[in-house]
C-alpha cells in the first residue's frame, strides 16, 4: 500500500515490464517532494507513467548512497496515532505497521528511492532483484554474504524457505497472500502446507527449492512477472527459522534491518536502537543515520500537527510516518511558507470507501440508497477537504494505469451533497424505509467527525443508524471477522504495486472470504471470480490495466459492495532539526530510510 511522483531515469539494471507495475508522476517534485516542496491545496494530479526498473547486482550492492549533508548520530522522535497490533512481518499488511517495520526488517528485495528521485526494485538480502526464466514461471535468488539477524545468526536459504512456508500456517491471518496463492496455483493455498513448516513438512522442491545455503528458486504454475515487487512487501520480510516462536513472534521478533526493538509498550511507546549485526555494506537502500528512534503512540493528527507547528524542544527532532496535517490546521499550514518548508506532500494509493456487508445488506436497492445518500463533500471535509484528498467514484486509484477520467456511475461527482430524496425513493421501492444499519467506525478524531456526517445523511434518507466505535489499533482485526455484526464500515485500500491485480482480487474475490481476509464487503459472485482468473492470466500490462478497470465498473454497477469516497493525499510536517525528509511515492509517506538528525 503505497503512493507516487517526479521525473525518473532508470537505476542500474535490467528494466523489466511488470504486469502493470509502473511508476508515475503525482503531486510533488524531486523524489516525491521534500524540504521546501510542500504544495498545500495546489497539489497537481498524476501526469506521466514510466516503467520501473529492476536492479542488477551493481544497483543492489551496498552501502546506500550518502544523503548530501547528512551525519550519523542522534535520536529522531516519531509521533504515531496507532500502536502496531503486529510486529511479525507475516502479519503486517497495514501501512502504519509497515512503516515502522521497514526500520526493523529486510526482505529479498526492496523498492529504493535514490538521490535523483529514481525508483527501482533492487536486491535487499538478495544480490539482485531476481533472475527470471521460463517466461516468468521460475525466479532464482542468491543471498548476499555476511547478512545476519540481530541475534547474530546468519541468514540462509533455510530462513527464506521458512519465511515463505510459515505464511501457510493457520495462525498467519493478517498479511499479504499473493505469493502463497501464486505458489499454490490458486486462491485456496493453505491445503498445500496447512501446518506450515512446524511439523517437519515442507513445500516440494517443484514449488520452492533451496539447492544450497545461498540459493532460493521459486516455481510457479503461471508467469509471475511481479514477484520482485511482491517480495519487497514487509509481509514477506525475513523471519528467523531458529528464532521463530510462532504466535509469540508477533510481539518479540528477531530483526534483520539496521534497528532492533529495545522496548515496546503497546499503545504507549517503542524505542529502536542499532542492530550491531546489520552490515551497511550489504544494504543499498538504508542509510540508517539516527542512533535511536523514540516512537510515541496515541497523539492524533491535531495533537501531532500542533506540536510540529510549534517546533519546541524535542519536537524539533520529531516527525510522523502516518499522522498528517489535521483539517483544523490545514489552512494555516498551506498558506504559511515557514510550515511548507517543513512539510512533505504527495498522493497516496489509497481509495477511501464505505464497505457494505453484503451478507447482511442483501438488497442492491438498499445499497444504492446508501450510496446516493452519502455527501462526499461533507465526508472529505472531515478529513481535510482538498488538502487531504479528491472525490472518488472508482475503486481503482487515478494513479493506476487504465483509470478512466470522468467515470461516475451513480452521479456522485455531480451531486457532492448527496441525494437523500433519491435514496428515500429507492428505500420506498424496496419497502425498506426505516432500515436499520449497524455502523461502526474507529476512534480517530477525523473518523468520528465523518461518522456524524454519514449518520445524519443516512437518517435523512430514511435509514435508522446504530453507530458504535472501536479503537483504531484493532480496526482491521474487528472488521476482518466475517461474522462481524456490522452493516457498514470504512475500508481504505491502497495498491501494493501499480496494478489493478493488487486492488480487485484481494478485495472482491469471493473465494478469499475468511476471518482476517481483505474481502471486507463479502462479495462472492461467480462471474466476478471468473473475470479475476481471466484477467490475472493476461501478460500484457496495458491490456490487463484496461480489463481491471472494466471489472471495477462491473463490481460497482452490478453489485455495489463499496461506495468510493475519496482518493488520499498526505501532508506530513517535521521538526526543524530533522533532515532528509522527502516524500516516497512508493511508500505514500516520508522516506524513513533517508532521515537524519541535523546536528546543532
Amino acid at each position: 500500500m503505497s503512493m507516487r511522483s517526479l521525473s525518473r531515469g532508470r537505476a542500474a539494471g535490467v528494466s523489466l515490464a511488470l504486469a502493470g507495475a509502473l511508476i508515475l508522476s503525482a503531486c510533488s517534485s524531486g523524489g516525491g517532494g521534500g524540504n521546501g516542496e510542500g504544495n498545500g491545496e495546489e497539489t497537481a494530479g498524476p501526469e506521466t507513467m514510466e516503467a520501473i526498473s529492476f536492479g542488477d547486482v551493481e544497483a543492489s550492492t551496498g552501502p546506500a548512497e550518502p544523503i548530501p549533508g547528512a551525519e550519523a548520530g542522534g535520536t529522531i522522535n516519531v509521533i504515531q496515532a496507532a500502536s502496531p497490533a503486529h510486529l511479525d512481518p507475516a502479519q503486517i499488511f497495514v501501512s502504519s505497521q509497515s512503516n515502522i517495520a521497514r526500520l526493523l526488517h529486510r526482505g529479498l528485495t526492496t523498492v529504493y528511492l535514490d538521490n535523483d528521485g529514481n525508483y527501482s526494485v533492487i536486491g535487499d538480502l538478495a544480490t539482485d532483484s531476481g533472475q527470471m526464466s521460463d517466461d516468468g514461471r521460475t525466479w532464482t535468488y542468491t543471498l548476499k554474504e555476511d547478512v545476519h539477524f540481530n541475534d547474530g545468526t546468519p541468514i540462509t536459504s533455510a530462513d527464506v524457505r521458512h519465511t515463505i512456508e510459515r505464511t501457510f500456517a493457520e495462525f498467519i491471518t493478517e498479511g499479504p497472500q499473493y505469493i502463497q496463492q501464486w505458489l499454490a496455483g490458486g486462491a485456496d493455498y493453505r491445503p498445500l502446507l496447512p501446518n506450515g513448516p512446524y511439523e517437519g513438512e515442507h513445500l516440494p522442491d517443484t514449488v520452492l527449492e533451496t539447492p544450497d545455503e545461498r540459493t532460493v528458486v521459486f516455481h510457479f504454475e503461471n508467469p509471475q512477472p511481479d514477484l520482485p515487487y511482491a517480495l519487497a512487501m514487509v509481509g514477506y520480510a525475513m523471519v528467523s527459522e531458529e528464532g521463530d516462536t510462532q504466535e509469540a513472534y508477533d510481539q518479540d521478533p528477531v530483526t534483520s534491518g539496521p534497528y532492533q526493538i529495545e522496548e515496546f509498550r503497546p499503545d504507549r511507546s517503542m524505542t529502536l536502537v542499532r542492530n550491531e549485526h546489520w552490515n551497511p555494506d550489504t544494504d543499498a537502500a538504508r542509510t540508517a543515520y539516527p542512533d535511536r528512534w523514540e516512537i510515541t503512540f496515541g497523539p492524533e493528527d491535531a495533537d501531532s500537527t500542533a506540536r510540529l507547528m510549534a517546533d519546541n524542544g524535542d519536537d524539533r527532532y520529531a516527525i510522523s510516518f502516518n499522522n498528517g496535517v489535521d483539517p483544523g490546521n490545514a489552512p494555516e499550514v498551506a498558506s504559511n511558507p515557514e510550515y511548507q518548508e517543513r512539510m512533505v506532500s504527495g498522493y497516496q494509493p489509497f481509495v477511501a470507501t464505505l464497505a457494505i456487508n453484503m451478507d447482511r445488506v442483501t438488497d442492491k436497492r438498499v445499497r444504492e440508497a446508501i450510496a446516493l445518500a452519502l455527501p462526499l463533500n461533507g465526508i472529505l471535509n472531515a478529513y481535510g477537504g482538498s488538502f487531504g484528498g479528491e472525490y472518488a467514484s472508482s475503486l481503482i486509484s487515478p494513479l493506476l494505469p487504465g483509470f478512466e477520467e470522468g467515470y461516475d456511475p451513480y452521479g456522485k461527482l455531480e451531486n457532492l451533497r448527496g441525494d437523500p430524496e433519491g435514496a428515500r425513493a429507492l428505500l420506498e421501492e424496496a419497502d425498506a424505509v426505516g432500515y436499520e444499519l449497524n455502523y461502526v467506525h474507529h476512534t480517530a478524531t477525523e473518523d468520528a467527525r465523518a461518522a456524524v456526517v454519514i449518520e445524519e445523511a443516512l437518517e435523512e434518507a430514511g435509514f435508522e443508524v446504530n453507530r458504535s466505535e472501536v479503537p483504531e489499533t484493532t480496526w482491521y482485526d474487528e472488521i476482518g471477522v466475517v461474522d462481524n455484526g456490522y452493516d457498514i464500515y470504512r475500508s481504505n485500500w491502497g495498491h501494493d504495486w501499480l496494478s489493478g491485480s493488487t486492488v480487485i482480487p484481494p478485495q472482491f474475490d469471493g473465494r478469499l472470504i475468511a476471518d482476517g481476509g481483505n474481502n471486507y464487503s463479502h462479495l462472492n459472485d461467480e462471474g466476478v471470480n471468473a473475470e479475476i482468473d481471466r484477467i490475472s492470466a493476461i501478460t500484457d500490462p496495458a491490456e490487463a490495466a484496461t480489463e481491471w478497470f472494466e471489472l471495477n465498473k462491473t463490481i460497482l454497477e452490478d453489485h455495489l459492495p463499496m461506495v468510493p469516497l475519496y482518493y488520499y493525499k498526505q501532508n506530513i510536517l517535521h521538526g526543524s532539526l530533522v533532515g532528509g525528509a522527502v516524500f516516497n511515492d512508493d511508500l505514500g509517506t516520508v522516506d524513513m530510510n533517508r532521515l537524519y538528525v541535523i546536528q546543532e
